[in-house]
C-alpha cells in the first residue's frame, strides 16, 4: 500500500528505568505502553507508514527528551501512549485523549481514535485542553497523549489485555482514516514545498518564548531557532 510520505514518531510515555509510570500490584505502565505501541507501529508500518520511536525498550529518558527526538527526526505527527490512575484502585475506567489545544487535525484524530476504543467496550472519557503537559507543549507537530484505560482499573486491564490487538488496531486505524480523510491537513510530504513563516527576533529568549507560547495558544505549531 503506498500513501503520502508521513512520518509518525511513536512515543510509550516514560522510560521504564527511572520512572515506570503508574504501578499497579506490580503491573507497570510504561511495560504496557512500550507494548502498545510497538504493535501500533507495526501496522502504521504495513500501512506504508515511515514510523519511529521515541524509545524501544527500558532507557534513561525525560519528556524534554522525546520532545527533542520528535522535532530532530522532522516527524509529522507525534503520539504518546500512557495509561491513566486514579486516586484509588478502580475509582475510574476509561479512555481520554489530551491535547495541547481543540484544534485541527489532532481534534479529528483524537475524537476518532475514542470513539475506535468506546467500541470496544472503554468508556470514552473526553478529549480535553491540557497545555501545560511537556510533550505536548514542546513538539512542534501535532501531538496527541492517548490515556488507553486505567492501570489500577480491572475491568480496564481486562480488555487491555483480552482485547489488545483490537486496540492496537482500533488506534492505528483512527490515525489513518483520520490521515486519509484530512489531505489538506496532513503535514507537508516530498510531493509539496513547505513554506515557514517568521513571526519576529528577538535579543532576549523570554520574549521569544511569550511569543511562542501566545501563537500556540492560537493553534499554531512553533518552535525556537537559534541564530
Amino acid at each position: 500500500m503506498t500513501v503520502m510520505a508521513t512520518k509518525i514518531m511513536l512515543d510509550p510515555g516514560h522510560n521504564g528505568m527511572t520512572d515506570p509510570g503508574a504501578v499497579y500490584e506490580g503491573r507497570r505502565e510504561s511495560d504496557d505502553v512500550l507494548h502498545l505501541a510497538m504493535a501500533v507501529g507495526n501496522i502504521l508500518s504495513q500501512s506504508g507508514y515511515d514510523v519511529e520511536y521515541t524509545r524501544t525498550g527500558n532507557v534513561a529518558q525525560s519528556v524534554t527528551q522525546k520532545a527533542q527526538i520528535a522535532n530532530q527526526s522532522g516527524a509529522d505527527l507525534f503520539v504518546s501512549f500512557h495509561r491513566n490512575m486514579g486516586s484509588y484502585p478502580g475509582q475510574y475506567e476509561g479512555v481520554q485523549t489530551l491535547l495541547y489545544d481543540l484544534s485541527g487535525l489532532k481534534l479529528t484524530m483524537a475524537e476518532n481514535i475514542n470513539q475506535n476504543l468506546e467500541g470496544i467496550g472503554f468508556r470514552n472519557i473526553s478529549v480535553e485542553a491540557r497545555p501545560n503537559l511537556a510533550v505536548l507543549r514542546h513538539t512542534t507537530m501535532p501531538a496527541l497523549l492517548l490515556e488507553v484505560g486505567f492501570l489500577d482499573s480491572p475491568a480496564d486491564n481486562e480488555r487491555f489485555d483480552t482485547h489488545f490487538e483490537e486496540i492496537a488496531q482500533a488506534i492505528a486505524d483512527g490515525i489513518m482514516d483520520t490521515l486519509k480523510d484530512s489531505p489538506e491537513e496532513t503535514p507537508a510530504s516530498a510531493h509539496h514545498p513547505l513554506y515557514r513563516v517568521q513571526v519576529g527576533s528577538f535579543y532576549q529568549l523570554q520574549n521569544a518564548v511569550d511569543l511562542e507560547q501566545e501563537l500556540k495558544r492560537m493553534g499554531y505549531n512553533t518552535w525556537i531557532v537559534t541564530e
